[in-house]
């Protein structure tokens, strides 16, 4: 009979089950107020962060029903056999239960706010659980999928808040996050081919290859029309184009990251990069510095 796991680890698995670290990618839902420098009105920020919350419980709700229905394969996964449902830590009544609670929070949150947001946040749920539930394993669709997951938290952001969102913008946002998952890809497959997730097994390293250097490409071709365009340098200012340069270095210094393994999880491997933190406060600080 095997031993019940120490109670004191319970409190760290279920923190562990909701993936906060994860809730870094629904800083997408507060694009809106700081590309329209809108930060300001009480009224929209209020609106913008009752969306990104309700996006990190949808979110949870959304991590929680992968870990519950691949808890059985996990648990004899070399790497993933330590997550809580595949180690047992926590049961899969109790992670059904978990899941739920964080979707009926979503439910409220979205309640809160605007009949837009809650048509956007239900969408991304059903996109994501059929991600979930069987188009994880089509290759190219399920990047399509995460990067649906972006924009439709970009759109939440900025159209169901009343916030008009610049064409740039958008087409910077579809191909960033394009980007980030076939990067994402390329990064697992440096795995042994026993902890590489089944779609892996579809995607040729120079497909993938191919694939983040044209995402990368469209990134950084759009966000510099974005920072060029003559009402992007009237509303923000002429040093705009100045961010340009350190997001080519931050995504140039991404794909290093990618080519040594460690980019599979880009909400947690942003930050653990100096130089990719540093370019990310650098852009801040010039992107939101007054208008001259």
């Amino acid at each position: 009979m095997s031993t019940p796991p120490p109670t004191a680890s319970r409190p760290i698995a279920w923190l562990r089950l909701l993936r906060p670290h994860q809730w870094l990618k629904n800083g997408f839902v507060l694009a809106g107020l700081l590309f329209g420098r809108l930060w300001h009105q009480t009224d929209l920020v209020h609106l913008a962060l009752l969306s990104a919350a309700a996006f990190c419980l949808a979110s949870s709700a959304v991590y929680v029903l992968n870990d519950w229905l691949d808890r059985h394969d996990d648990a004899l996964h070399p790497r993933k056999r330590h997550r809580p449902l595949a180690s047992g830590v926590i049961s899969g009544t109790e992670g059904a239960t978990l899941g739920l609670v964080c979707l009926g929070g979503a439910a409220w949150l979205a309640s809160q706010t605007t009949p837009i947001f809650m048509g956007l946040l239900a969408a991304y749920l059903v996109l994501n659980t059929a991600y979930t539930w069987r188009l994880k394993r089509v290759p190219v669709v399920d990047v399509f999928i995460i990067a649906a997951g972006f924009m439709l938290r970009l759109l939440a952001g900025t159209w169901a808040i009343g916030i008009q969102p610049s064409h740039w913008l958008l087409l910077t946002g579809l191909f960033v996050t394009l980007f980030l998952g076939f990067a994402k890809r390329r990064a697992e497959s440096f795995h042994a081919s026993e902890q590489q997730r089944a779609v892996l097994a579809h995607y040729p390293p120079a497909f993938l290859d191919l694939c983040v250097g044209v995402t990368l490409t469209a990134t950084l071709l759009t966000y510099s029309l974005f920072a060029t365009a003559p009402d992007a340098l009237e509303r923000h200012g002429p040093r705009l184009w100045m961010t340009i340069p350190l997001v080519v270095f931050g995504a140039l210094r991404y794909v290093y990251q990618v080519h040594r393994g460690q980019a599979e999880d880009f909400a947690r491997d942003l930050l653990r990069d100096r130089w990719i933190v540093l370019s990310a406060v650098g852009w801040l600080l010039v992107f939101a510095s007054p208008r001259a």
